[in-house]
């Protein structure tokens, strides 16, 4: 593609699918955060890391387009199920650490993608409400072919893009097949707040232990370990740990535990 930037037009942006589908081609897309690098195969995941110099350790993100598709993907509890449709009714961007369904492994492409979309322990986190440009993008591919959309922040592992497509950096910039500007957008959800006030990420939880394992049903009980646990704070943080707060006694706040 010779002139690989575009502005996002509203709707579906339709050339971003297609070359999705074409194979080992990623795309830089904005968020209501900022902008993400996003890809669906191994190959793209392998040119994701390389451009952000990134390491492996860290879980991967699955963008979900729909409940339906994150209920056949993701290991969850009636608990964790009610946090999601929450935050899903309230387009409140959320991301969740979470096993896979042993089912929900056969949508990962049999192509080594695994090994970089989840880590150590098995996990991936998997994000809903997370901006409409990728979300159509992601609803699509997996209407059209159960196809999954793997991503990570569109910026060199431990700076920010500032909410701009300029801040993505020349490395992000030369190596991504096609990049959708959205300024505009991501300006939009927090117009209130300046570069230097506003959120650049999400908010994720963790709902597993050091196994990788669910966190147990807490139901009225109080006081349950493990717990699950606030790993990163983020946009709606307010609105996500009332609804951590009215589903579960006992949860932890622990920015930053994870990484």
């Amino acid at each position: 593609m010779e002139n690989k930037h575009i502005k996002w037009s509203g709707n579906l942006q339709e050339e971003a699918v297609t070359l999705l589908k074409s194979g080992g081609k990623t795309i830089v897309c904005p968020t209501k955060v900022g902008y993400i690098i996003a890809t669906m195969d191994r190959v793209g995941l392998e040119r994701k890391f390389s451009a952000k110099n990134r390491k492996l350790n860290k879980p991967g993100v699955v963008l979900v387009g729909s409940l339906e598709q994150l209920d056949e993907l993701a290991e969850m509890t009636p608990e964790i199920k009610k946090i999601y449709e929450k935050c899903w009714e309230e387009d409140v961007l959320l991301g969740c650490i979470l096993p896979w369904k042993a089912s929900g492994k056969q949508y990962i492409p049999a192509d080594g993608s695994s090994e970089l979309m989840s880590d150590t322990r098995g996990t991936s986190c998997f994000v809903i409400k997370f901006g409409v440009p990728g979300e159509q993008i992601a609803a699509k591919l997996w209407t059209d072919q159960q196809s999954l959309l793997f991503a990570s922040s569109a910026n060199p592992s431990g700076k920010g893009n500032r909410g701009v497509v300029a801040g993505i950096g020349e490395q992000i910039e030369h190596e991504v097949d096609l990049i959708i500007d959205g300024d505009d957008y991501v300006k939009s959800i927090q117009p209130d707040k300046t570069v230097d006030t506003r959120y650049e990420q999400g908010v994720m939880i963790s709902f597993v232990d050091a196994h990788g394992q669910l966190v147990p049903e807490q139901g009225n009980q109080r006081s349950v370990e493990p717990a699950p646990v606030l790993i990163r704070k983020g946009l709606d943080l307010e609105r996500i740990m009332f609804h951590l707060s009215e589903g579960y006694h006992s949860w932890n706040y622990r920015h930053g535990e994870y990484y």
